[in-house]
């Protein structure tokens, strides 16, 4: 899941762009940390990854966690149909009635859940930004209301550490070591509009300012 104070969508950021974060202070561009092509290259090798573990794609089931989530799975069954001839079937995963701050915060579905069967099969969770780890439980909640998986497995396009919970990804495009103040910023061309990217940003005038 991107960090609660992701860019607002479809908006292009270069190396003197500024934002308000979310404690009101200014947060500042730090790095781009992919383009579209690398983010591109990042994708096919965890579908070459998910392919290689599981010895096939037959029995992977791929299910996105909204919001970006869900178009990077789509991404990724696309890359596996291009080299091994079968496209997994992807599913559409709203986690947010299963999360432990549901009292804490208002809350509004983020779309239709919608995953294909998965007894038996291999269930490969994607999502764009692995954080603390709470939205991953939240999706292995929901995702037993709706069977029993053979395996679960997590695929997520960066890692950027600060797990609260004991979980691990199986599939990473990229680990980014971050500090608490900075936030992941996750462009998608189907979700924000614009050119595909990833970008750190954090607060001006250093790291954990």
């Amino acid at each position: 899941m991107t960090t609660p104070n992701h860019a607002p969508q479809g908006d292009h950021h270069d190396s003197t762009a500024s934002a308000v974060g979310p404690s009101g202070g200014v947060v500042v561009l730090r790095t781009e940390v992919f383009d579209a092509a690398t983010l591109r290259r990042s994708l096919t090798r965890v579908a070459h990854e998910i392919v290689e573990r599981n010895r096939g794609a037959e029995a992977v089931v791929l299910v996105g966690l909204y919001t970006r989530g869900v178009a990077l799975a789509h991404r990724i069954a696309d890359a596996v149909e291009l080299f091994e001839g079968v496209r997994p079937p992807v599913g559409a995963l709203d986690v947010v009635f299963h999360r432990d701050d549901i009292g804490l915060r208002p809350v509004a579905p983020s779309g239709p859940t919608e995953v294909p069967d998965v007894t038996g099969r291999v269930v490969v969770l994607v999502d764009d930004v692995l954080f603390t780890g709470r939205t991953v439980r939240a999706a292995l909640d929901a995702l037993a209301d709706l069977g029993r998986p053979r395996a679960v497995q997590l695929a997520v396009l960066v890692d950027r550490g600060h797990r609260e919970l004991p979980v691990r990804a199986d599939y990473v495009g990229k680990n980014l070591p971050t500090s608490l103040a900075e936030d992941v910023r996750v462009r998608l061309h189907e979700v924000d509009g614009g050119d595909d990217g990833v970008e750190l940003w954090g607060p001006e005038g250093g790291r954990d300012a």
